[in-house]
């Protein structure tokens, strides 16, 4: 009686796991022609992953946040050994030099974002991540055994080319091993690995500066990279069809399926079995012919993909990301985030010591430590609530977690005001709110990102990821000399007030795209349509 009504459960795999129509009628058809004998055991096995797929994902999503908290590691290796390098005579180093050095990062970061992750996107992630690691390592040691200033330029450009190739990596990886209704929360779990990184560097770099000279500052950075780039190699892999399982959506859509369909499956007539397999003969039929000709936006694993015609760098480019005015949207919106997050980590230190009475650069770090805390615990819950409503809603996945991020951009707008309007002299509540901006700032940081993924496919999430973080860091590029003419010229008040206003822009920039699908479901909409047609 269970396999007459095989079929109904099987469309609902359809739905969630965006495989080829013609796949998925022909499973339809398959199921229904099924044994009844076999239904139990098939329902029993889906009930949720296999141990030993949870355990190679475990090791894989490790691997990814010890990786890229080496990335960040080795990116601020330099800034905790700057000062030691000051105090070194033999330099012949100096703040404007320092300057000179810093400079050149962000610069070459952002266009290597951009670049390595259009490569990327044919390029295997496992390698890029652990080779970039290695590379970044060995520029690191090659920087302390250096002393000369154009030597010290040439190697952090090199520094800052080569951290380009974490993040969109990790996008990638992070893509292909998790599904669409568990993301959020595995995404901002990885993305605390900026936090852990960035506690880690003055812990590491600083103290072995201090302690054994400034070059130990970068070799011990240096050689962390190396060991972890080499336990990436051994550990890492691009995806699960790489360790022999089936594509995590179509894991996931048996899942629910099995879960979800159980009950019905008993209820529905027994009535209809040959019926039903005769259908789904011709639903193949149809469902192969419609799905060639659909193409949502930002498309990029349609059906020429599928067919196995893959695209080329350029054509997967702008096919697929930037002809996508979602992408855009988010783009411009990562810079208004970006001008915020680096206008708040580079000056919130001299606005507190110029108008809140703090003595020292020492107390007023003391301050801002917590804005890295309230990220780590801000990002872990964007993630939570992000999938949460995924999860229970009906509506388009990408809009409820561009929603989430609205949320916490009024909350940004709510702290900076309390910051501004916090009494000189009250240590804990400046504290307390420099950890809520945190909070509410890393949250958006961390879910345009996975936004841009899940917009445009899991075949092009290395271009997205790289465009985006190009652009966020053009932002984060006009949060230093810029803002500094403007406090310079007109006082704290317009540094705030613009701030605010990068927020208020995104939350505009947002509004079309509350109720945003992901490619994943656009697609499943097509296959449906498509089966009905």
């Amino acid at each position: 009686h269970a396999a007459t009504t095989r079929s109904a459960p099987a469309r609902a795999r359809a739905r969630v796991s965006g495989a080829p129509a013609a796949a998925l009628a022909a499973s339809s058809s398959a199921a229904a022609a099924a044994s009844a004998e076999d239904a139990p055991k098939k329902t029993e096995a889906s009930v949720g992953y296999a141990a030993d797929f949870v355990r190679t994902r475990l090791g894989v999503f490790l691997s990814i946040l010890l990786g890229y908290s080496c990335y960040y590691l080795t990116r601020q290796s330099f800034p905790f050994a700057a000062p030691v390098m000051v105090a070194t005579p033999s330099l012949g180093l100096d703040i404007t030099s320092i300057g000179v050095i810093t400079s050149i990062f962000p610069l070459c970061y952002g266009c290597s974002k951009f670049v390595s992750g259009v490569v990327g996107d044919k390029l295997s992630p496992t390698t890029m991540l652990a080779g970039g690691l290695i590379a970044t390592g060995l520029i690191n040691i090659a920087f302390g055994a250096s002393s000369a200033l154009p030597v010290f330029c040439a190697l952090w450009a090199m520094n800052g080319i080569l951290q380009g190739f974490g993040a969109p990596s990790c996008a990638k990886i992070l893509t292909a091993w998790f599904a669409t209704k568990e993301r959020g929360t595995y995404w901002g779990m990885w993305n605390i690995a900026h936090n852990l990184g960035g506690f880690s560097a003055p812990i590491l770099a600083g103290f072995a500066a201090r302690s054994f000279g400034w070059s130990w500052g970068l070799y011990a950075p240096g050689l962390v990279a190396l060991v972890a780039g080499g336990l990436l190699i051994t550990f890492l892999r691009d995806s699960p069809e790489k360790c022999g399982f089936k594509p995590v959506e179509e894991q996931a859509a048996e899942i629910e399926a099995a879960n979800g369909a159980g009950a019905a499956a008993t209820a529905a007539a027994a009535a209809g079995e040959a019926e039903e397999a005769k259908e789904g003969e011709a639903e193949s039929e149809r469902a192969t012919e419609a799905a060639a000709k659909t193409e949502g936006m930002g498309q990029s694993e349609g059906s020429k993909a599928e067919e196995g015609k893959e695209l080329t760098l350029l054509q997967n480019l702008f096919q697929n990301v930037l002809s996508n005015p979602f992408i855009w949207g988010l783009a411009v919106t990562y810079f208004c985030v970006y001008v915020v997050r680096q206008g708040i980590t580079s000056w919130s230190v001299f606005y507190l010591i110029s108008e809140k009475g703090v003595a020292d650069a020492a107390g007023a770090a003391a301050r801002v430590s917590g804005l890295e805390l309230g990220g780590l615990v801000g990002s872990l819950i964007a993630g939570r609530i992000s999938d949460y409503a995924v999860k229970t809603g009906d509506g388009g996945a990408v809009g409820y977690r561009i929603r989430v991020v609205m949320a916490y951009l009024v909350g940004v707008i709510g702290m900076l005001a309390a910051l501004y309007f916090s009494p000189p002299g009250v240590a804990w509540l400046q504290s307390l709110i420099i950890f809520f901006i945190g909070f509410f700032l890393y949250g958006p940081q961390m879910l345009i990102g996975l936004c841009g993924a899940e917009i445009v496919g899991r075949r092009s999430v290395g271009a997205s990821e790289g465009f985006l973080g190009w652009i966020a860091y053009l932002g984060a590029a006009n949060a230093g000399v810029p803002l500094s003419l403007l406090v310079r010229k007109f006082g704290w008040t317009s540094f705030f007030f613009t701030l605010t206003a990068a927020c208020v822009t995104a939350i505009f920039l947002l509004l079309p795209l509350v109720n945003a699908k992901s490619n994943v479901q656009r697609k499943e909409a097509a296959a449906a349509k498509a089966a009905l047609a």
